[in-house]
């Protein structure tokens, strides 16, 4: 093990000693937020330390084999010992690696319910039957995971596509999954209203929130502009006959979020502050990290047809993710919510990318 490895590994073990006498300290149990802090930390570092003090222990023992075998006059003892040696080399070299996996920073979010947003761009009507496609893509994806899908505002088209969708998913490790999703996704095939068999290609754009609690993000209703309207599109017979639908807005911001998707106007005020609080945490993401642009306008970039994360191509029978330069020919699978293979190559790479920066 080099040292810079060794020194990091020493500094984490006093990290994690500094957090068991936080965790019975009065002040730290009396205070809900910095408990919740400190639980989390302690969750994240317990892996690394006790790999760790399996790695001190298994070099120890190697140590202890071959100054024994030094010492030792038995040729079949000291073959013994030289065996135990070299086993504990071996041991000692799986859980080096196993070291680094585990220090590769762990995004903060990654276990966190999401909001996810789908917009049709380039294309026209077939970019709002594409971003159809990718709703219900994703509805099959979350039912795979066994998330739960609970839609907050949806917009249909004319002809039954969609302009835009906004629905949270909820499920530990959602957002593991769906922040590689965000991004312009790009179709290629021919449209049902295209008589003369030409390809199409048209896009839609996804945004992928991590949904904040009440304690990471405070909201001053002070702050905020309520209006209420009338819902329009699917939605029963509330539908046109009462304002339910809200649309709030954040001044300090501009932030604008609006809900019609339930029949109560209460429900859909609660549901526009869960994607309100969520691009607020976003915001205060970017703006910890010192970026200037808003992280999910970043996400969906400006829905040009140039820009893509993902290709889609019909004829094809094929799939590529630009990102990590793969391809698959599963097309139906990959639309059934079979994202397995793709977000196992992703994360692979941002692994090795950590590592390398490591």
């Amino acid at each position: 093990m080099d040292d810079r490895l060794a020194t990091r590994l020493t500094t984490t073990t006093e990290e994690f000693d500094e957090i068991i006498g936080l965790l019975s300290n009065p002040d730290v149990l009396a205070d809900q937020k910095r408990y919740r802090v400190v639980t989390g930390r302690h969750s994240e570092l317990k892996p690394v330390v006790d790999a760790y003090r399996r790695y001190l222990e298994a070099d120890t023992e190697s140590r202890e084999a071959l100054e024994m075998a030094a010492e030792d006059d038995d040729p079949e003892m000291v073959a013994y010992l030289n065996e135990i040696a070299e086993s504990k080399r071996a041991e000692l070299d799986g859980i080096e690696a196993e070291l680094r996996r585990l220090l590769i920073p762990k995004d903060p979010n990654d276990d966190k319910d999401v909001i996810v947003e789908i917009r049709s761009a380039a294309g026209g009507e077939e970019a709002a039957l594409w971003a159809g496609d990718l709703y219900r893509m994703y509805e099959r994806f979350a039912e795979r995971s066994r998330w739960s899908v609970d839609p907050i505002d949806v917009s249909l088209s004319d002809t039954g596509g969609l302009k835009e969708a906004t629905f949270a998913v909820k499920g530990k490790g959602a957002y593991s999954r769906f922040k590689f999703e965000a991004g312009p996704h790009r179709v290629q095939r021919v449209p049902k209203t295209e008589s003369q068999g030409r390809i199409h290609t048209s896009m839609a754009t996804v945004a992928v929130l991590p949904e904040a609690e009440a304690v990471e993000v405070e909201i001053n209703d002070n702050d905020l502009d309520i209006e209420t309207f009338r819902s329009t599109g699917p939605g029963g017979q509330s539908v046109n006959t009462t304002d339910s639908a809200v649309r709030i807005t954040h001044r300090p911001t501009g932030i604008v979020v609006s809900c019609q998707d339930e029949k109560s106007q209460l429900q859909n005020k609660t549901k526009a502050l869960r994607v309100l609080r969520a691009r607020l945490f976003q915001a205060q993401m970017a703006e910890q990290v010192g970026e200037r642009a808003s992280v999910r306008r970043s996400q969906v970039g400006t829905g040009d047809r140039s820009e893509k994360i993902r290709t889609y191509n019909f004829k094809e029978n094929r799939v590529t993710d630009h990102r990590v330069g793969l391809t698959v020919h599963s097309l139906p699978q990959v639309l059934d919510g079979d994202l397995e293979v793709l977000h196992d190559a992703l994360i692979a790479d941002e692994a090795a990318r950590a590592l390398a920066d490591g």
